[in-house]
């Protein structure tokens, strides 16, 4: 049935043509991305341009309340948490099935952790996972009965709840990953307000109405997910009517939109980082003097106003400030200082070797990157650094970058979009982080101090004791420079005016229960 509704919905798509005007089926959203998705899985993935289909076809234990990163009751309906801060137990909601019509219940959740976090359950090599990370302190996660599930830490984790919000702590059916292995990601099954029913490779992902949503039937009969990663194009399927939703404006284009009387254009300040790595391991950047070079010599003020122009902030270190309670407020960005840069060089012995540069086409949050690289790249050049740019497909990028620079370049792009301030300095920063541990410190970038820091950040309740501590690693890392800051951005997106109750959100994720699209 999902299969022929998707076939109806997909033949009523009157032209994806260029030069055709457009009409986009009655009661379906079309959305254009900015890239194709690498699988539907949520706990195998780790972009957001993935993560903003995977909201809608999953549900998690807990969610991100409406406008904000506070957490609130999804699948769970309570929970409690013990005095030693080691145990979370969870009264699941009674009722609620997978999509494919099997029980949602406590074995369920306990299957999707331990697919994850278990190297000998049956199923763990449907990964990788990446961000499993995230779910380190969890010891066990125990049954107590078909509505209850209690996760035993191994000590208090502070960012435990909002991980459980993030698209990793999705909860998959498992009879699905049982049916389909490893190929789960291209047939995903889970409790959301979508239901999955096509991909049709670097075109489109279909999901229709799930009208037994235990949260509600959406308004929507369907969504259609096309993934258009020239932003001229996407604009040009925009202006013609071939979407209702483009995410991730180009800044050139904002004003356009903006004086367009047919179009809606919505920002949404979170929290973002946007980055270059550089590679610590392997000279020039193995010393900090070169990496501190990097930061003086790029006009980082001179990339916000006439790049991006004024759709991000200068970034001062690796916290966003968009988290207001941990962000250090005493740092100041690195200023524009090209003769400051050459002096550093110089006391580093950067004697001109080519420096290689990843640069992606487009990807979640990276901002006009290849407009941005090559300025980047001059001036880099400017201050006598040779700069090579290697250029890729965001999906081919990120198979180069994450896996580590070590060997391949000194420096790339990057950007994230997190949940919450233990999250990219975890993930990215730490010596435990480096790629072959499985993490996403493909810079390799090490500080006792900070690992120090971060750990002990994650087991402090006090807000205000957590905050001292990241303010202390931001302080660190800023001198350290195993980054080059470049940004922090308010995302955007632009919709038809015949799209009612259309919101972003601060976790970039796209959240389409309550649209409308009026016929």
């Amino acid at each position: 049935m999902r299969k022929f509704l998707a076939a109806a919905i997909a033949s009523a798509y009157l032209a994806f043509s260029p030069g055709v005007q457009a009409q986009t089926p009655p009661n379906v959203l079309v959305v254009g991305q900015i890239a194709e998705p690498k699988a539907l899985d949520p706990q195998a993935v780790t972009a957001v341009n993935d993560f903003r289909i995977l909201m809608n076809i999953y549900d998690g234990l807990v969610r991100y309340k409406d406008g904000t990163l506070e957490v609130e009751p999804a699948l769970a309906e309570s929970w409690t948490i013990s005095d030693d801060g080691t145990a979370y137990t969870f009264k699941l909601r009674e009722g609620v099935t997978f999509h494919d019509g099997t029980p949602f219940d406590a074995a369920a959740v306990k299957f999707n952790f331990d697919r994850m976090l278990k190297e000998d359950h049956p199923f763990h090599d449907t990964g990788p996972f990446p961000l499993a990370f995230f779910f380190s302190s969890v010891e066990e996660v125990v049954v107590d009965d078909p509505t209850t599930v209690t996760f035993k830490l191994n000590a208090p984790y502070a960012p435990f709840l909002s991980n459980l919000a993030y698209p990793t702590g999705l909860i998959v059916s498992p009879s699905a990953v049982e049916a389909n292995g490893k190929d789960f990601g291209r047939h995903p099954i889970g409790t959301g307000a979508y239901k999955f029913a096509e991909w049709d490779a670097n075109t489109k992902v279909v999901a229709v109405r799930n009208d037994d949503y235990w949260d509600g039937t959406p308004e929507l009969e369907a969504i259609i997910f096309r993934p258009i990663t020239d932003a001229n194009t996407r604009i040009a399927e925009m202006l013609s009517g071939g979407l209702d939703v483009m995410v991730e404006v180009p800044p050139d284009s904002l004003q356009q939109f903006k004086s367009d009387d047919n179009f809606e254009v919505l920002e949404q300040a979170g929290p973002h980082v946007w980055f270059l790595i550089l590679n610590a391991k392997e000279a020039p950047f193995n010393n900090k003097a070169a990496r501190q070079a990097a930061n003086y010599a790029i006009n980082k003020t001179a990339l916000v106003e006439n790049i991006l122009q004024g759709t991000a902030d200068v970034a001062a270190g690796p916290t966003p400030p968009a988290f207001a309670w941990a962000y250090n407020e005493g740092l100041e960005p690195y200023p524009y200082d090209p003769e400051k840069a050459k002096e550093l060089l110089k006391d580093a012995g950067y004697d001109g070797e080519e420096i290689t540069f990843y640069v992606t086409e487009g990807g979640s949050g990276m901002l006009d990157p290849i407009a941005m690289g090559t300025a980047i790249q001059a001036d880099l050049q400017a201050v006598g650094m040779n700069v090579k740019i290697e250029t890729y497909e965001w999906n081919t990028f990120l198979g180069k970058v994450n896996p580590g620079l070590e060997g391949k370049a000194a420096m790339a792009e990057m950007a994230w979009m997190t949940n919450d301030p233990d999250t990219l300095p975890f993930l990215a920063l730490r010596t435990e982080a480096f790629p072959d541990k499985g993490g996403f410190n493909s810079g390799y970038y090490s500080n006792p101090k900070v690992d120090d820091l971060l750990d002990k950040a994650r087991q402090v309740t006090d807000q205000a004791e957590r905050a001292k501590l990241y303010q202390e690693m931001q302080t660190i890392v800023q001198e350290d420079a195993p980054w080059v800051f470049v940004a922090n951005w308010k995302q955007n997106a632009v919709t038809k005016l015949s799209v009612g109750d259309f919101k972003l959100q601060p976790s970039f994720f796209l959240m389409l229960q309550d649209v409308k699209k009026p016929n």
